[in-house]
């Protein structure tokens, strides 16, 4: 291994990314044209040598740290001319850094401390010029007609040492002069002669660059979020600039994967896809963007797709200083799709110093299907997005994911998503796709099947978890809950599960926690996620912090019932009545069967504290106590007796408050069967005291419902002899002969 002290220059457009993003071939052609017509020139001059390009950089090694600097002053100054008449768009200004340090020489390769500060500093330089190390000012201070700007000492990442950066000024009347390091606390009180100094470096660096010497604030302080204490990374939305919308969906589920596989990285903070997609419509700046996730890395990338080939350009930046750590343009066959992203993943963890488990590089070597159809398909479904109970999109989600299990089996995330949209409509009771016992024992089959091809699934341990908690084995969806975040410790969906399980589990403050911690995950989360962080912290008694959540949920979801439940009951426990009577208004003209007793049904899974605060919260609210707000008289209430002549043998004919018309049957076993236009189904009934209850396999979660029938003494439906109330109906009818 050959090591030697060595002149490094490294060049790099600022905002290539975004250039590309505008017209990819245009900017990569403009970027070949100045490599030939500009660099490669000045280098032969100036003896120095061309190690390689490198993305939209450039990598170049001299002997003389003068003629290193000076090659770098007259790329500079021809760059200037040639932009003068350059539409701005089109404009490719380049940053350099100069360094002199050892170096080690494999090949025609070169690496080491000396090539990394060089890396470093150009970032430092502002776009059309230079910055030098301190080892290259003190070689070169009194040699070349440019004047210098001190940064200080600059702390760069992967170096132990802090290094001293000099910008440089290239206006003729600032030859040989240096402005010192500027302070901590600037003042505008300067001696005479060093103001003079001031104001011929500042002219000169006007006359260049007008915004030089403009000292901008240190983007950390800008930051919404403190950054975390590991490597950040927001993954930016790929661009489909194959000029064929039918290929978006493939971008976004390029980017869908990588930020999924980088989830798994303990060593890693990686903010969720529905943030990056939110934010970055309405920041276009590498560092707003930082600034609003609260992230130190930001990974940029263009798609191109045309028949079997893939072309995509990938950029990892330092958003805090403006370095560009690695970027790297891939050509290749649509099939290499897999490779393509194992490769970025790595060059990612290699260049933030990530250190790996054993679990994690398994996981990341894993390819989640062969069929690239199949995997198309899944991406569909992805994109498809989650919205709380449309049946529309739920259908077309499941389509495509069934698709994708068709043509591969054996594709984990595929039967992972059919059993998260399964369990949302079993918990729920929504009865609109599947029977509650139908949507359970998919979401259990679904999840199963993900977990034996793929044993640490984190959707798939998720779904897993609720379905535990929904049956009342506390334990264990603790334990599947712990699993998936362990597994994806990045993903908000399975740390929010996490806080919603330890709220039903009596752990509020942890669950608050957990929840806090899925917002840093998600900072700007779609409605359906804001609706369970709301309940999160309701049921944690945080309702100062839920409440504005659940109002936004509600905004975005107005038909999404849980939305406006929760919130009347939160208005309630702070006091604020008047909303709790609006909202209580509203759910009840949207849903007018509501009522507190089906609720009590629907959350018995839950601690009897935190059911008893909720019941007494809606209760507060003045929802109902029985559907439509019936309130039977309790002289006209059967009896057990009447009760049980009543369903011995018997069939009942009559309709529904909605109007719906019925006919249901009773043997003298206990048996029953139900019939309306588009429901059939049996059970049973039995006689508790004066309530009768019935259970049907498969409905409401499988639970036994009790009520109370009562003769018909209003002035509803007169021809109808009795009334049964229910916590899920209000049923008018009159026994019919068999």
């Amino acid at each position: 291994m050959e090591r030697h002290l060595a002149a490094v220059l490294i060049a790099d457009v600022a905002g290539y990314g975004h250039l590309s993003q505008i017209d990819e071939e245009g900017t990569r052609a403009r970027f070949q044209s100045d490599l030939y017509e500009v660099f490669e020139p000045k280098i032969a001059k100036h003896h120095g040598r061309l190690v390689k390009t490198m993305g939209d950089g450039v990598l170049v090694e001299f002997h003389s740290v003068v003629d290193a600097l000076r090659c770098a002053v007259e790329i500079q100054q021809e760059k200037a001319k040639r932009n003068a008449g350059e539409p701005a768009g089109h404009r490719l200004d380049f940053r350099i850094g100069v360094n002199l340090g050892d170096i080690i020489v494999e090949g025609d390769d070169i690496h080491g401390d000396g090539v990394n500060i060089a890396d470093r500093i150009q970032a430092l330089a502002e776009p059309g010029g230079i910055a030098i190390s301190g080892t290259t000012y003190d070689h070169v201070k009194s040699r070349l007609p440019v004047g210098y700007v001190s940064l200080g000492e600059q702390k760069v990442k992967s170096i132990a040492e802090p290094v001293r950066v000099y910008r440089v000024v290239l206006d003729p009347s600032a030859a040989g002069k240096t402005l010192g390091a500027p302070k901590k606390k600037f003042s505008w009180r300067v001696p005479a002669a060093a103001a003079l100094l001031v104001l011929v470096l500042a002219g000169g660096a006007l006359w260049f660059k007008p915004w030089t010497l403009i000292w901008p604030a240190t983007p950390v302080q800008r930051f919404a979020y403190p950054l975390p204490d590991k490597p950040s990374v927001a993954v930016l939305p790929f661009i489909n600039v194959s000029g064929d919308t039918e290929h978006d969906h493939l971008a976004e589920g390029l980017t869908d994967d990588l930020i999924t596989e980088l989830s798994k990285v303990s060593g890693l903070f990686v903010i969720a896809r529905h943030s990056v997609f939110a934010v970055s419509t309405s920041a276009n700046k590498i560092q707003d963007v930082a600034s609003e996730l609260g992230v130190h890395y930001i990974l940029e990338g263009t798609l191109q797709r045309a028949d079997t080939r893939l072309r995509i350009n990938v950029k990892l930046i330092d958003a805090v200083t403006g370095l560009s750590l690695w970027a790297e343009r891939y050509d290749r066959q649509y099939a290499d799709l897999f490779a393509v992203q194992d490769d970025v993943i790595g060059k990612i963890i290699s260049a933030l110093e990530v250190k790996l488990s054993e679990g994690e590089r398994d996981q990341l070597a894993r390819i989640p299907t062969d069929n690239l159809e199949a995997y198309d398909y899944y991406m569909r479904a992805e994109q498809e997005g989650f919205f709380y109970a449309d049946v529309e999109t739920y259908r077309r989600t499941l389509s495509y994911y069934q698709k994708a299990i068709d043509l591969d089996p054996r594709f984990a995330n595929a039967h992972a998503g059919i059993a998260r949209v399964a369990v949302d409509v079993w918990r729920n009771d929504y009865n609109f796709l599947w029977s509650a016992a139908v949507a359970r024992k998919i979401a259990y089959d679904a999840a199963g099947e993900a977990l034996k091809i793929d044993p640490n699934n984190a959707r798939a341990h998720t779904v897993l978890a609720l379905l535990q908690l929904v049956d009342g084995r506390e334990v264990e969806a603790r334990e599947s809950a712990n699993r998936a975040v362990a597994t994806q410790p990045n993903d908000p969906e399975a740390v929010a599960n996490l806080a919603l399980i330890l709220a039903q589990t009596g752990s509020r403050g942890q669950a608050v926690t957990e929840m806090d911690r899925a917002l840093r995950l998600d900072p700007s989360p779609e409605p359906s996620f804001k609706l369970l962080a709301g309940i999160v912290y309701y049921t944690s008694r945080e309702n100062e912090r839920a409440i504005p959540l659940l109002e936004a949920a509600r905004d975005s979801l107005p038909r999404a019932e849980p939305a406006r439940e929760y919130l009347a009951a939160a208005y309630v426990d702070e006091g604020k009545l008047t909303p709790a009577a609006e909202e209580k208004a509203k759910l009840m003209a949207l849903f007018p069967d509501a009522n507190l007793t089906y609720y009590s049904y629907l959350y018995d899974y839950w601690q009897k504290e935190d059911l008893d605060y909720h019941l007494a919260g809606l209760k507060a609210a003045r929802v109902p106590q029985w559907p439509f707000d019936f309130q039977g008289n309790q002289a006209d209430q059967l009896s057990e007796s009447q009760l049980n002549d009543l369903v011995n043998n018997k069939k009942w004919a009559g309709k529904h408050r909605n109007g719906t018309q019925f006919v249901q049957f009773f043997d003298s076993a206990g048996n029953t069967a139900y019939r309306s236009a588009n429901t059939n189904i049996t059970g049973a009934v039995e006689i508790q005291g004066n309530r009768l209850c019935e259970k049907y396999p498969g409905y409401f979660r499988d639970r036994t419902v009790c009520g109370y029938v009562y003769r018909n003494t209003t002035t509803d439906e007169r021809d109808l002899d009795y009334i049964q109330v229910t916590p899920q109906s209000l049923k008018y009818f009159s026994v019919a002969p068999l």
